[in-house]
């Protein structure tokens, strides 16, 4: 019998998740390939480091070409287009066919949402822009930092208001605080909101303790020069912008007919098939609706237990017995603070009605402890 052949399209923590887990069940037993048009995994929660000269960028990343070594091949292309009915993945490269599909996509920035974002805002979500972001601050002298989350949804729930607070801290070591502004604008009505309102309260009380203003409800509209023009006419200025750019599904799912209403892949929330025979859909190109009718909030730790989840229930229809792994909606983030500490908040998000989500006293020790998830993530999967 010929070996099935399953694609992982992407190289992000779901697909690398899923490949390595797929490598385990069933190395040498499958063909395994990911797809990805980069040739470097970026361990995203970093970035905030980077930004502060904490990191270097190549102490963040890992070639994808390093998966060679386990048996897993790894094809660095544009993908052009998914057919379904075919069972192939067209790249830049080559045509690849496939009997089990992995989607992990991710969501795809899209800067060009708001008129002026990409001339005037650093883009924390890429390596390019948190270097950028980085040498900005270096030679910033005090004045307006504004920081604005373009709509909903976005990955990384707590990572604006992360930045937010490493920035105070940033500024405070270098004596800048008191001749500098620091504003979250964002369309969302409280922190992290599907988290619940004790944990959005929670985090604008600690925002409020550090001389950080917090503007929900406020939509931008355009950038122009050193000005947010926002629905209703209002207006902030700015000597620093740093921006979290619209976030669409990647155009060639759209185009394979798998987005939704909500715009993202609809998957079954427990074991993240599709409507399409043999295709899964993991992590930020998912659209999950919890039981309050908010969206399953895109963050990395469920792209990371989504994957177990794909490659077990794979791996059992490969092998003839019955899939039965499940995905939980539980997960965990960290919040970094500055001073070195962070805080941690972990939660069931399908419970209902509402997700149950609780938050640990902010501590050094939770510091220590993404620091060392950070040494385990990049020596784990590679």
């Amino acid at each position: 019998m010929a070996k099935k052949t399953i694609v992982i399209l992407g190289g992000g923590v779901g697909g690398l998740v899923a490949v390595n887990e797929l490598n385990k069940y069933l190395g040498g037993k499958t063909n395994l390939i990911v797809i990805d048009k980069s040739s470097r995994h970026i361990f995203a929660p970093s970035l905030l480091w980077l930004m502060l000269d904490l990191r270097k960028p190549e102490g963040i990343c890992k070639e994808l070409g390093l998966l060679e070594s386990k048996g897993i091949r790894v094809i660095n292309a544009d993908i052009n287009r998914i057919d379904l009915e075919k069972k192939i993945v067209n790249t830049s490269k080559e045509d690849v066919g496939y009997d089990y599909l992995v989607i992990s996509l991710g969501a795809e920035l899209n800067p060009d949402a708001i008129p002026g974002f990409k001339e005037s805002a650093y883009n924390l979500y890429t390596l390019e822009g948190a270097a950028k972001l980085r040498d900005a601050l270096k030679g910033f002298s005090g004045g307006k930092v504004a920081i604005l989350i373009s709509s909903m949804p976005y990955k990384c729930p707590a990572a604006p208001y992360e930045s937010a607070l490493l920035i105070d801290y940033y500024l405070r070591k270098r004596n800048l605080r008191n001749v500098s502004d620091i504003q979250i604008y964002t369309s969302e009505p409280l922190p992290m909101p599907t988290a619940g309102s004790a944990i959005g309260n929670a985090i604008k009380d600690i925002l409020a303790s550090r001389g950080i203003g917090f503007n929900p409800n406020t939509k931008a509209i355009s950038i122009n020069k050193e000005q947010i023009i926002f629905e209703g006419g209002k207006i902030h200025g700015f000597d620093l912008l740093i921006g979290i750019p619209a976030h669409k599904a990647p155009q060639v799912v759209k185009d394979a007919g798998l987005v939704g209403e909500s715009g993202w892949i609809p998957v079954d929330k427990g074991t993240l098939k599709t409507r399409y025979e043999n295709v899964y859909a993991i992590g930020d190109v998912t659209g999950i609706k919890l039981a309050n009718g908010k969206m399953l909030p895109n963050a990395g730790v469920f792209a990371h237990y989504q994957a177990e989840v794909v490659a077990k229930n794979i791996t059992s229809e490969i092998t003839g017995n019955k899939p039965e792994a499940i995905f939980n909606g539980k997960g965990y983030c960290f919040l970094e603070l500055g001073y070195g500490k962070s805080g941690f908040a972990s939660g069931h998000f399908y419970a209902e009605p509402d997700p149950v989500v609780n938050m640990k006293k902010p501590g050094f020790f939770w510091h220590l402890g993404k620091i060392a998830f950070e040494k385990y993530w990049l020596w784990k999967w590679f």
